[in-house]
């Protein structure tokens, strides 16, 4: 099957809520998937974090608590993974699921987000660089660096803060990386637009797109995801003929909405050798530039 040139994401404005049972939050979700697969995105991708909001079900002694938080989300996450891999195959969309904690088998807690697929491929990144935040709650930094190669594209995660570091998109795009997603859980707007530039520094830089995805509203329940501010946005280079600002989409600050646009792979692809400028092939001659010494795994999802 030849690989289309296109791609249609969605990115997800996504609102945390407080459902009184996980019965609730699956209809949440399902709604929510159903209406990302009604805009016609291949691709769906909710933020950082939006896990988290399944410790509401639990009541107060766990929402309430941001280490049993930690401990309750992660203890059910294979299901959560699950629900998404039925959702992704009943709409035949791939879908990064919301981010969320995972314990180890040293019992320490790192942040992880899955990639699902219509035919039941699931690929994991975790996060690699901690924000204070997640140094307090006792969170931990993964360590393996993945490009996810599927049948609609190859795809990096940079989830949050990872995006404002660019040897770890570098090395994804070297890998093969042409979109980076970037699920995010920002509290002020300082913040979304931290990983708003970084999403976009990352997309010139590597002659790539980039798609991020933020938790938005406020959550006073929960010690962990309690205020959410950003817009969802699909970036691109600022080149003539793909986008004069780098902007394909953006949605309206703190709504809680799908913003959608088609990232056009084939195009970029032939930017790297023709665009106004080579951001990617010069990225070598840039005095002091490191070649990333870092060890990226290549993972094939059915």
């Amino acid at each position: 099957m030849t690989r289309s040139t296109t791609l249609k994401v969605a990115s997800s404005q996504y609102p945390i809520g407080q459902p009184k049972t996980l019965a609730e939050w699956e209809e949440k979700i399902a709604l929510w998937v159903k209406n990302g697969a009604a805009t016609g995105a291949k691709l769906l991708v909710f933020p950082e974090y939006a896990a988290i909001e399944q410790a509401a079900c639990f009541g107060p002694d766990v929402y309430g608590d941001l280490r049993a938080t930690l401990a309750k989300v992660a203890e059910i996450k294979d299901a959560r993974v699950q629900f998404h891999l039925d959702l992704a195959k009943k709409y035949n969309v791939y879908i990064l699921v919301g981010s969320g904690p995972e314990k180890k088998p040293d019992g320490k807690f790192v942040n992880s987000a899955q990639l699902v697929t219509p035919k039941g491929s699931v690929g994991v990144q975790e996060k690699l660089i901690m924000t204070p935040f997640e140094h307090s709650w006792g969170v931990t930094a993964g360590k393996q660096v993945r490009v996810f190669d599927t049948p609609i594209g190859r795809f990096g995660i940079a989830i949050c803060y990872d995006s404002e570091f660019p040897l770890i998109t570098r090395a994804m795009a070297e890998a093969g990386a042409e979109v980076l997603l970037v699920p995010s859980c920002t509290e002020r707007v300082s913040g979304y637009h931290r990983v708003r530039t970084g999403s976009m520094a990352r997309a010139l830089e590597n002659t790539i797109a980039s798609v991020q995805s933020p938790t938005v509203g406020d959550a006073p329940w929960s010690p962990a995801v309690d205020f959410n501010a950003g817009a969802a946005g699909i970036y691109v280079p600022s080149e003539h003929g793909v986008s004069d600002t780098g902007v394909l989409a953006e949605g309206k600050l703190n709504a809680a909405e799908w913003v959608t646009a088609e990232i056009d792979l084939g195009r970029l692809a032939r930017v790297r050798e023709t665009g106004e400028m080579h951001n990617y092939g010069d990225w070598s001659i840039q005095p002091g530039a490191p070649t990333p010494k870092v060890d990226v795994e290549v993972v094939k999802l059915a």
